[in-house]
């Protein structure tokens, strides 16, 4: 696993896009600039790596364009400690991310081939987040909530109400919601039944899945 000279290079370059189309967090786009996206995905497509576009991985899952993944890190705010869930672990790239920024991140996976893979392969980066979980999404992890702040990476039809009840008081959800089209929405706890809403704009995910069991 080498991360060489080249793929720096090349990483700062995409700090420079992510940052011209709007990326302001300089911890955000810090981070961006310190993970090598390369090892999340074939070797075989190595000049896509530092793209500023999404990647087909395993299990017909994507692994999200950097715009996307330093959109929905900076709409968190984290604060090295904060204790975040993460709906949609994938290629690991989102959770090398959250790790990166200081977060506690919890983070479930719906793909039991794409939690097998990131379990094994997240550690030999040296990131260890506090725990990865295959399960089902939409419920969340209520033995572990309250949650600082909880990041959805695919798209979700509806806003699970579990999601919500695991947040904070004070705390971030932020989930792209929609069938085909998604609407990047910001949730923010207020109080015990009360929520603020904030919406930015178009996104394109797969879709979360559900445990029909």
């Amino acid at each position: 696993m080498k991360d060489t000279f080249k793929h720096r290079g090349l990483r700062q370059k995409l700090v420079e896009v992510v940052k011209a189309k709007g990326i302001t967090d300089d911890n955000v786009l810090k981070t961006i600039g310190n993970i090598p996206r390369h090892l999340f995905m074939d070797s075989s497509f190595l000049d896509h790596a530092y793209q500023d576009k999404a990647f087909p991985i395993a299990a017909d899952q994507t692994i999200s364009q950097p715009y996307t993944v330093a959109f929905q890190s900076e709409l968190l705010q984290i604060t090295p400690g904060d204790k975040i869930l993460e709906i949609g672990t994938g290629s690991g790239y989102q959770t090398a991310v959250l790790c990166e920024l200081g977060a506690k991140v919890y983070s479930i996976e719906r793909q039991h081939e794409l939690f097998k893979k990131t379990s094994k392969f997240l550690p030999k980066l040296g990131y260890r987040p506090k725990k990865l979980i295959f399960g089902d999404g939409y419920i969340g992890l209520k033995e572990e909530a309250p949650f600082k702040g909880i990041i959805v990476t695919a798209g979700a039809p509806f806003v699970p109400k579990a999601l919500l009840a695991q947040l904070e008081i004070g705390g971030r959800l932020v989930i792209p919601v929609g069938e085909n089209v998604q609407t990047m929405t910001l949730f923010i706890r207020k109080g015990p039944k009360d929520f603020e809403k904030h919406e930015f704009g178009e996104f394109r995910f797969v879709p979360l899945l559900e445990d029909k069991n």
